[in-house]
């Protein structure tokens, strides 16, 4: 088991972004709070190379594209997005998700791409 306190997590933000990062020491998965405002990323996509990443949206609403699919996807509170592994993806709207990744989330497989 593994305990991670809300006073453990490590805050980040950007340009219409912001979330908490839950430490963990478990390879496998990872967990994070993040919360969107706005266009994100504010152009082109953004794409998590090596893992899997689950969203719960925990409040508000937004929009997402893919870049292999000119639709637009529409979420609000309460849905549940799972993104694979190589998915090009970009987010629109106000919203807070709940974020689980497997394997962890790392900085190094996380890319923007146009």
């Amino acid at each position: 088991m593994l305990y991670v306190g809300k006073k453990e997590a490590k805050k980040y933000s950007g340009d219409g972004y912001s979330g908490m990062d839950y430490p963990m020491t478990d390879p496998d998965i990872n967990f994070a709070v993040i919360k969107i405002e706005g266009r994100s990323p504010k152009s082109g996509f953004q794409v998590n190379t090596s893992c899997k990443e689950m969203l719960y949206i925990l409040n508000g609403k937004g929009k997402m594209y893919l870049k292999s699919n000119t639709e637009e996807l529409h979420f609000e509170q309460g849905d549940v997005i799972l993104l694979d592994k190589n998915e090009c993806y970009a987010f629109d709207g106000i919203f807070e998700a709940a974020v689980p990744c497997t394997p962890a989330w790392t900085s190094e497989q996380h890319k923007y791409v146009e």
